[in-house]
Protein backbone atom coordinates (compact mmCIF):
# COMPACT_ATOMS: atom_id res chain seq x y z
CA UNK A 1 0.00 0.00 0.00
CA UNK A 2 1.18 3.47 -0.97
CA UNK A 3 2.52 4.97 2.46
CA UNK A 4 0.85 8.25 1.18
CA UNK A 5 -2.68 6.59 1.05
CA UNK A 6 -5.39 8.09 3.12
CA UNK A 7 -8.97 6.63 3.99
CA UNK A 8 -12.07 7.79 5.72
CA UNK A 9 -14.00 5.26 7.13
CA UNK A 10 -17.50 5.77 8.40
CA UNK A 11 -20.00 4.26 10.71
CA UNK A 12 -23.33 4.82 11.47
CA UNK A 13 -23.89 8.06 9.75
CA UNK A 14 -27.02 7.94 7.52
CA UNK A 15 -26.39 8.10 3.46
CA UNK A 16 -27.04 11.21 3.40
CA UNK A 17 -24.97 12.46 6.63
CA UNK A 18 -22.27 10.14 4.78
CA UNK A 19 -22.04 12.31 1.59
CA UNK A 20 -22.21 15.45 3.24
CA UNK A 21 -19.14 14.44 5.36
CA UNK A 22 -17.28 13.46 1.61
CA UNK A 23 -18.20 16.50 -0.02
CA UNK A 24 -17.36 18.36 3.08
CA UNK A 25 -13.74 16.53 2.62
CA UNK A 26 -13.19 17.08 -1.13
CA UNK A 27 -14.00 20.71 -0.75
CA UNK A 28 -10.54 21.22 0.88
CA UNK A 29 -9.66 22.08 -2.83
CA UNK A 30 -7.39 20.60 -5.24
CA UNK A 31 -4.34 20.83 -3.05
CA UNK A 32 -5.96 19.07 -0.15
CA UNK A 33 -5.09 14.95 -0.85
CA UNK A 34 -7.70 13.06 -1.88
CA UNK A 35 -8.48 10.00 0.54
CA UNK A 36 -11.07 7.16 -0.14
CA UNK A 37 -13.95 7.02 1.33
CA UNK A 38 -15.95 3.67 2.48
CA UNK A 39 -18.58 3.22 4.76
CA UNK A 40 -18.88 0.40 7.27
CA UNK A 41 -21.48 -2.62 5.83
CA UNK A 42 -22.16 -6.20 7.60
CA UNK A 43 -19.19 -7.92 5.69
CA UNK A 44 -16.92 -5.29 6.52
CA UNK A 45 -17.29 -5.32 10.19
CA UNK A 46 -15.44 -8.48 10.58
CA UNK A 47 -12.29 -7.37 8.71
CA UNK A 48 -9.11 -6.64 10.13
CA UNK A 49 -8.80 -2.82 9.48
CA UNK A 50 -5.30 -3.79 7.44
CA UNK A 51 -7.23 -5.80 5.00
CA UNK A 52 -10.22 -3.22 4.94
CA UNK A 53 -7.62 -0.69 3.95
CA UNK A 54 -5.78 -2.63 1.83
CA UNK A 55 -9.45 -3.56 -0.30
CA UNK A 56 -9.86 0.48 -0.42
CA UNK A 57 -6.60 1.14 -1.76
CA UNK A 58 -7.12 -0.96 -4.82
CA UNK A 59 -10.71 0.53 -5.20
CA UNK A 60 -9.15 3.70 -5.09
CA UNK A 61 -6.45 3.24 -7.38
CA UNK A 62 -8.50 1.40 -9.86
CA UNK A 63 -11.16 4.40 -9.87
CA UNK A 64 -8.08 6.89 -10.41
CA UNK A 65 -7.03 5.43 -13.20
CA UNK A 66 -10.26 4.59 -15.14
CA UNK A 67 -11.39 8.60 -14.30
CA UNK A 68 -7.67 9.45 -15.69
CA UNK A 69 -8.13 6.88 -18.82
CA UNK A 70 -11.65 8.82 -18.98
Amino acid sequence: MDKDFRAVILHGFSNDEAVSIMRAVKSLGPGAPSPAFATTTPANLGWKLEDLLAQLAKEHAAARNRAAGA
